[in-house]
């Protein structure tokens, strides 16, 4: 029996028009009443499966369309052209089931409230995804364990380190077990110690819970350490998907 993969993308594409901006202030004035526009082909007719419980390395140059074709795998970007289907559903109809099997972290984004401590914001994504209470104990328990910041969790984020901070991020991602995990840079800006912690935390959700992880950053330690295959794309073309040796 053939198994189902939870990420199809066929031919997705994304396009933005973007103004074209002329040097000097008569240019500037005239763009005013007339602008020229371009099509800017961020994602560009790519294809590919991703299997349950595989953790995928998404690799290319910055503008390369890697984190626009997250945000269409999420549903925050609604395709030009193209189908996807990820768990079973389309992205963009951004129905609740679908939403509450997947989780997106940026490494430049911030999820939890920048004035109140990490606890509040645990607490407020229980009640999101109607995370049973005892579960959500349990969940935090094991997750604080593993990453080692039960000593920051009433501290405000914004008195945080990047570090302590990404932990943090992960957890708030991670407390209603999703089944789908896409990171977009998660370790950027981190120590060396801290950025192998969370490879490590990484491989074992992957382990035992079979998260798929779809994961992008310009480290190559932590694609090599994390993942085993990957895909690599350049000015919006697939160009690689194979094993990461």
């Amino acid at each position: 029996m053939k198994i189902q993969p939870v990420i199809q993308v066929n031919n997705l594409s994304k396009h933005f028009s973007v103004a074209e901006k002329t040097e000097g202030f008569g240019a500037s004035v005239k763009s005013l009443f007339s602008r020229k526009y371009k099509v800017v082909k961020a994602v560009d007719k790519i294809s590919f499966e991703i299997s349950e419980g595989e953790m995928v390395g998404f690799l290319g140059p910055n503008g390369a369309g890697k984190t626009t074709t997250l945000k269409m795998l999420t549903g925050i970007l609604y395709p030009t052209t193209g189908q996807v289907n990820v768990l079973g559903y389309n992205p963009t109809d951004r129905i609740e089931a679908f939403q509450k099997q997947i989780s997106m972290v940026m490494g430049q984004k911030n999820q939890l409230w920048w004035d109140l401590p990490p606890t509040d914001g645990f607490l407020m994504n229980r009640e999101i995804y109607q995370i049973p209470h005892a579960e959500y104990k349990q969940t935090l328990s094991e997750l604080v364990e593993i990453l080692d910041i039960s000593e920051i969790l009433n501290t405000p984020v914004r008195k945080m380190s990047l570090g302590q901070r990404m932990k943090c991020e992960l957890i708030a991602s991670l407390l209603h077990k999703p089944k789908l995990l896409f990171l977009d840079e998660p370790t950027i800006g981190l120590d060396i110690g801290t950025a192998k912690r969370v490879r490590e935390f990484l491989l074992k959700i992957n382990k035992q819970l079979n998260t798929t992880i779809i994961l992008t950053s310009h480290n190559m330690e932590d694609v090599s350490a994390v993942c085993e295959r990957i895909i690599m794309i350049d000015h919006g073309h697939k160009v690689y998907d194979g094993s990461i040796s």
